[in-house]
């Protein structure tokens, strides 16, 4: 069996890569920007995590040297970049001097589809040039560019779901004409696996998509009867690019920055341009209502391996998860709060494990929901993100707009990190023992503003921890 190097290890592919080529057999180095956070639930003997950047190779944990193949899944699209080309090729430059000190026999990229009939978007002019970097390593390259990618967690998936499911009439841009081509997510980790090492896949550039041609508004329609809804959809030629962006951040759970990136994106055509990849591997992907089913299958029975919203922007060099769970005790604001447990420990630890999503905030959602809305106007994540799964928690998991990082059920502790925009840095905490419930809330103020913020929000505070604790409690 091979050694595999899997960049964004713990991005929405990678996540449900790495079981796979685990269970045929492969050793798997999984690389993580985050030291601390691992690759979802997996505990596998020969899945090994490697912490590092490829922003900086120096603090980079030591890889084997013999690594046989390294799949490239790494994009900077969590958050809106100055220079977004330069970025991406700095990163692939270091990646590309990474394999060929490790001797990589082989290097899979995946990227979208390019039309070369239209001007491309910054997104997809970056994708572009991250290719022309890679065929400067010493490996053999496989290229995929692949459609719209339909699975439950997807960015496209969502951002089409949220649209049909909220809205029973759509005004829509002009870029709903434009066509592509959707692919299941489980047909693209089919290519990505049956790549591996294979010969006659080097130096190929493929396109890959499912069977179905749509225009984007032919999606929406097509969902909608999927999900047997009726709506109509008028395209008008005046919302641009932007107002586009603006449009789904409001509607969808999306953030500006990938609600930008997708919208430029949409401009062009994302059709196959080659069918190379038939000859090559035959295979039937599924249809786009095949693709569907599969998902609100997943969703359905909370088997939902990774999201969209797993990608954990910081922007600290060698991040350390150990460094957001270790709080300051000095010049921070905290609220502590301490009751007894009506019910068990283990029940308190339930309502704890099942905060935010669907199941809300226990009391006054409607100030969370307004605190969310502020915070979608100001570009930050907002309340509309959720949770991955409705009662598990995993270092790293987005609950709304907050980041898990820490969940150690055993030692009865949860705490969370705040990535809603503020004038500080917050957390807040939840502890059980055998017969109490603490909550502590924790803001580090930044400046003036800081301070003032924290005391405008006391009486709040009042209102919704004291419920929130009450009801973690089981009162």
């Amino acid at each position: 069996m091979s050694k595999v190097f899997v960049t964004g290890a713990t991005g929405f592919i990678g996540k449900r890569l790495i079981p796979l080529l685990l269970e045929e057999g492969h050793t798997v180095y999984a690389l993580c920007r985050i030291r601390g956070t691992k690759v979802g639930s997996i505990n596998h003997e020969n899945l090994h995590i490697v912490y590092g950047d490829l922003h900086d190779l120096e603090h980079l944990d030591k890889i084997p040297t013999d690594i046989d193949v390294s799949y490239y899944l790494v994009h900077s699209m969590a958050k809106k970049i100055k220079d977004l080309s330069e970025k991406e090729q700095s990163v692939a430059k270091n990646f590309v001097l990474l394999m060929n000190q490790l001797k990589c026999k082989q290097i899979i990229y995946l990227g979208g589809i390019i039309d070369p009939d239209v001007k491309l978007s910054e997104h997809l002019e970056s994708r572009k040039m991250v290719e022309e970097v890679l065929k400067t390593a010493h490996s053999k390259l496989t290229i995929f560019r692949s459609s719209i990618i339909i699975g439950a967690g997807s960015a496209s998936f969502e951002i089409i779901r949220d649209l049909v499911e909220k809205l029973p009439f759509m005004i829509a841009p002009r870029w709903v004409k434009t066509r592509c081509q959707p692919i299941g997510i489980v047909d693209v980790l089919f290519y990505l696996r049956v790549a591996l090492l294979n010969s006659d896949l080097y130096g190929k550039t493929l396109d890959i998509g499912g069977p179905d041609v749509y225009t984007f508004k032919e999606v929406l329609l097509e969902y909608a009867r999927f999900r047997n809804l009726k709506r109509h959809i008028l395209d008008v030629p005046f919302l641009t690019p932007k107002l586009s962006s603006y449009w789904l951040v409001f509607i969808t759970s999306i953030p500006y920055s990938l609600c930008s990136y997708l919208v430029e994106s949409m401009k062009a055509n994302s059709v196959c341009l080659n069918n190379e990849i038939h000859t090559l591997i035959p295979h039937t992907c599924m249809s786009f209502r095949e693709a569907l089913h599969r998902a609100f299958f997943k969703i359905a029975t909370y088997q939902v391996q990774s999201t969209w919203m797993d990608a954990w922007v910081i922007d600290q060099k060698s991040p350390d998860i150990q460094k957001f769970c270790q709080i300051p005790t000095q010049g921070c604001f905290q609220e502590v709060r301490k009751m007894k447990i009506a019910d068990s420990k283990k029940e308190a630890l339930d309502r704890i494990w099942e905060i935010g999503g669907d199941r809300g905030w226990y009391g006054v959602d409607w100030a969370w929901k307004i605190r969310g809305f502020i915070d979608k106007i100001c570009k930050g994540p907002g309340l509309r993100r959720g949770r991955r799964h409705p009662t598990e928690l995993e270092v790293g998991d987005a609950v709304d707009f907050w980041r898990v990082v820490k969940a150690n059920r055993d030692e009865g502790n949860l705490i969370l990190y705040a990535e809603m925009l503020l004038p500080g840095t917050a957390w807040l905490e939840f502890q059980v023992d055998d017969d109490s419930v603490y909550q502590i809330a924790i803001f580090q103020p930044k400046g003036l503003f800081g301070r003032v913020y924290w005391y405008l929000m006391i009486p709040f505070h009042i209102v919704i921890f004291r419920k929130m604790i009450q009801k973690i409690a089981g009162y």
